[in-house]
This record gives structure tokens, C-alpha cells and sequence, in this order.
């Protein structure tokens, strides 16, 4: 049996698609939903502490809203191949720009907070994403996930394991 906790973070953020053919290749802005799925990080995937918690939520919130918070709330994320679009967000101050790898997309943003953000927060704690659903508008989403067999990979070369401290 697996557990897994989804917590729930809302941010505004504005961008723009670098060789977009419409309206998305203008700076604009969403108002975005990310929902973050988190499980236990050890051998056995169904272990929880000894509250019956896999994550407080709490703590939880305090990491992925505080990552977000300071890096991509009321920010402009633009692929860092858009030298114009960086130019022109980087003239208006003050500003806040998140340069990322490629297109903010809501699937390069998910895949960026499963694959970047999400390991370094998440893994001293003892757990970690499996899937982030990101909501763009109440209509569209995108929804990223580890498969069964990456989440196995993961866990096999994992570093030692990190025990929940419970205090």
C-alpha cells in the first residue's frame, strides 16, 4: 500500500512563450493552482511516523510555498532563451524574474518542480513528489508524475535514509 498527501499552493506569476504562434508569445499572467503529491522516500512507501502523518502539512506548506513564494509568486518566469523578453523585464524595477531551461510552460513549470525544486526540499525530510498537477486557469492543467519504476530507481540509489523527526 502506498500513502501519499497532496498539498494544495496557489501563486500568481506572469511569463510569456518564447515562438508561441498567438496570444501566449505577449507577457501575461495566471493565477496558478500547483497541487503537490508527496510520499515516503524509504524502502516501504506505506511508512508514516508515529503520528499516522507522511508529511505534516504544515511543514509541508512552509517548504514548497515558501520555495515558491520567494522565486516565482508576482515574478516573471521566461526561458532563459528569451534574451528580449529578459532584457525588458530586467528594465522595469523593481522586478522579480525566474529565468528557467526552457519555455514556462505549465508542463516545463510542473516538470521543473518534480525534476529541480521538489529533491532538495523534500528528500532531508523523507519523502518526496510523485506527481504536481499544475493548474494554469480553472480549464487547463498540467499534470506531471513519476512512473512506479523511477520511483523504485530513486529509492535504490538514494543516499542513506533521512528519518522523520517528530519534536
Amino acid at each position: 500500500m502506498n500513502v501519499t498527501v497532496k498539498r494544495r499552493i496557489r501563486f500568481n506569476a506572469g511569463h510569456r512563450l518564447l515562438g508561441h504562434e498567438g496570444k501566449c508569445a505577449n507577457f501575461h499572467g495566471h493565477n496558478y493552482v500547483a497541487d503537490f503529491y508527496v510520499t515516503t522516500s524509504g524502502d516501504d512507501a506505506s511508512q508514516v511516523d508515529n503520528v499516522g502523518r507522511v508529511i505534516d502539512f504544515a511543514e509541508l506548506k512552509a517548504l514548497l510555498k515558501g520555495w515558491i513564494d520567494t522565486h516565482w509568486d508576482h515574478g516573471f518566469l521566461l526561458s532563459r532563451d528569451d534574451d528580449n523578453g529578459i532584457a525588458a523585464i530586467r528594465s522595469v524595477e523593481p522586478s522579480k524574474l525566474y529565468i528557467l531551461p526552457g519555455n514556462p510552460t505549465a508542463e516545463n513549470m510542473a516538470r521543473y518542480l518534480l525534476e529541480e525544486v521538489c529533491p532538495g526540499l523534500l528528500s532531508p525530510c523523507g519523502v518526496e513528489a510523485v506527481q504536481i498537477d499544475l493548474w494554469e486557469t480553472e480549464e487547463t492543467c498540467a499534470i506531471v508524475s513519476k512512473s512506479s519504476r523511477e520511483q523504485r530507481h530513486d529509492r535504490t540509489i538514494a543516499d542513506e535514509p533521512v528519518s522523520l523527526q517528530i519534536g
